[in-house]
């Protein structure tokens, strides 16, 4: 049973796949077909609009203008080329295009697309000719309209260029005549174009139309422009060279050197540039006039900032003329005095070569200065440079002259540190002995029945390290780093001393203190009397702290909280 229904389900898979193919293969056969179709649709369209009523209708009208050979020849080449269009080409399409129906009708589809390509080009290249022929006819039957039409155009824009010369006519006085013999050849032209029209020559028309129109171009350029030009070539910049010429003749007379602005050379060029400009404009060629010109007027413009730049560089230059030269010789009077004194300053600090060589660099860049200063200077008297290459020479030697100060500071500054380190060094020498003395006295002015032992230990400390102060201070050359770490061991020593004295003295006393005060209870307790009388043994040592805590832990026996009281008071 169960083998009966999978082949049953076998053949129903089966069966149900064969038909969704068979859908398949059909849908797209009719896709495929459909779409072969459509080509050869628009096949025959494309095919059938070639020969167009327009180029019949078009061929007429021309026939209707033809009165001269010229136009005869075009014309028949016209006919000819379309003759060959209907005639020739479109027949062989269509035989194209009934091989290819036939082809579809048999469903040999791998020729047909070879075949569909083929006749799509063939189309677009006949399309193509029978466009160009239709423009071409177009440009003749419609040129009576259109020239009409840009010829009318043209008269206005030439009405309003002769307007406006009338009514400033002097401003084109030094042109007059090659713009109105210009005005002539407009006015020929315009006739001309009547003659032609009249004529039909209707090849010739466009000819003269574009001839009208640049020279109509032309003119309004030049009427546009020339006052500009002679505006800026006779008046605006003359005047600029002029003032320009005045203001470097009396720079000059000043001691300023304006060679490397070569003022007569560019005056000279721009002179022949404007006779030039003028010649052009005289035959009305004004081909980048306004550019030269206006570029011109920036040189001159230019030429004033450079002379603005010049006063202010003078300005600068003698300001480090002298502040310059009185900064060297204060510098090289200090960098002399410290070379003169650098073999003490070497002996008297431990200073090694290579510490002290910043001197003598110092030196050598301040006599380096001094003579490209002078050569400054020597450049300044003979008048050979601009104030402005001069000014930035001595701008760059007062970098350099700032430098060396900097480091001439930072040298006094470090020299006179050491000197300042041996100074300090031996104040602080007298109070580290001040607090020495200050210790003793004061172990001294409390009665211990015996000093402890630590006392002696860190005063023979102190005092050699003391020595050992004394000892560098007094030895030459002056080690300042040995000397700062022996001044900074003897503080630290005699500090140690002075506070060992202090602590001694304070429980020696607490320990007395306490020991008088618990007297009054040895009679009435015996663990009191006995715990003092080691606290007096211990005391007697010179052992004060473990006397001062016996005596307090004895008191402690019969006062309770006597121990805090004491320890605070000891604490103070």
């Amino acid at each position: 049973m169960n083998r009966s229904i999978y082949i049953l389900l076998g053949v129903s898979i089966y069966i149900v796949t064969m038909i969704v193919i068979i859908v398949v293969l059909n849908i797209i056969n009719n896709k495929t077909k459909k779409r072969y179709e459509n080509a050869i649709t628009n096949l025959e369209r494309d095919k059938n609009l070639i020969i167009s009523a327009s180029i019949l209708s078009e061929l007429n009208k021309v026939e209707a203008l033809v009165n001269n050979e010229m136009m005869q020849e075009v014309y028949d080449d016209w006919q000819n080329r379309f003759k060959q269009i209907k005639d020739e080409e479109v027949p062989k399409i269509t035989d194209s295009l009934i091989e290819i129906e036939d082809v579809f009708a048999n469903k040999e589809y791998k020729r047909l697309d070879d075949l569909i390509m083929h006749a799509e080009l063939e189309v677009a290249y006949v399309k193509t000719k029978s466009t160009i022929l239709l423009d071409e006819i177009k440009e003749i039957t419609l040129s009576e309209e259109k020239n009409r039409e840009t010829i009318t155009k043209l008269k206005s824009e030439y009405r309003n260029i002769l307007t406006k010369y009338n009514n400033d006519k002097d401003i084109y006085e030094d042109i007059t005549s090659p713009i109105e013999l210009q005005f002539e050849n407009v006015d020929k032209l315009f006739a001309a174009f009547e003659v032609t029209m009249e004529k039909n020559a209707y090849m010739e028309v466009g000819k003269i139309v574009k001839a009208i129109d640049d020279t109509i171009g032309n003119l309004s350029l030049v009427i546009e422009e020339a006052p500009s030009i002679i505006m800026m070539g006779k008046t605006l910049i003359p005047r600029k060279i002029l003032d320009i010429e005045t203001i470097a003749k009396k720079m000059r007379k000043d001691g300023f050197n304006l060679d490397y602005l070569n003022i007569e050379y560019n005056v000279a060029e721009a002179n022949k540039k404007i006779q030039d400009i003028f010649q052009r404009l005289n035959v009305l060629n004004i081909q980048d006039s306004i550019f030269e010109l206006k570029t011109m007027m920036d040189y001159y413009d230019s030429l004033y900032n450079d002379f603005d730049k010049e006063k202010l560089s003078k300005t600068i230059f003698d300001d480090y003329k002298r502040s310059i030269i009185i900064k060297v010789a204060k510098l090289e009077k200090i960098s002399n005095e410290l070379h003169n004194k650098i073999d003490d300053i070497k002996y008297s600090y431990d200073l090694t070569d290579e510490e002290v060589k910043v001197i003598d660099d110092m030196r050598s860049e301040l006599a380096s200065i001094r003579r490209n200063y002078d050569s400054v200077v020597e450049i300044y008297h003979k008048k050979t440079q601009a104030y402005s290459r001069m000014g930035k020479e001595m701008e760059l030697l007062n970098v350099r002259l700032t430098k060396v100060e900097d480091k001439l500071d930072i040298t006094l500054r470090t020299f006179g540190s050491l000197k300042e380190d041996e100074v300090r060094a031996r104040e602080q020498l007298d109070k580290i002995k001040e607090i020495l003395v200050k210790a003793k006295e004061n172990i001294k002015s409390y009665k211990l029945p015996v000093v402890p032992k630590d006392y002696y230990v860190e005063l023979s400390e102190a005092s050699q390290a003391i020595d050992e102060v004394v000892t560098v201070l007094e030895n030459r050359p002056i080690s300042i780093k040995l000397l700062n770490t022996r001044v900074d061991n003897a503080r630290d020593l005699v500090l140690k001393v002075f506070n060992t004295t202090k602590e001694t003295i304070k429980t020696a006393g607490m320990a007395e203190t306490a020991i008088m005060y618990g007297n009054r209870y040895r009679p009435v307790n015996s663990s009191v009397d006995l715990g003092l009388t080691k606290a007096e043994n211990a005391f007697y040592k010179g052992n004060f702290k473990l006397s001062l805590e016996n005596a307090i832990n004895a008191i402690n026996i019969i006062e309770p909280g006597i121990y805090k009281r004491l320890i605070d008071e000891y604490q103070k």
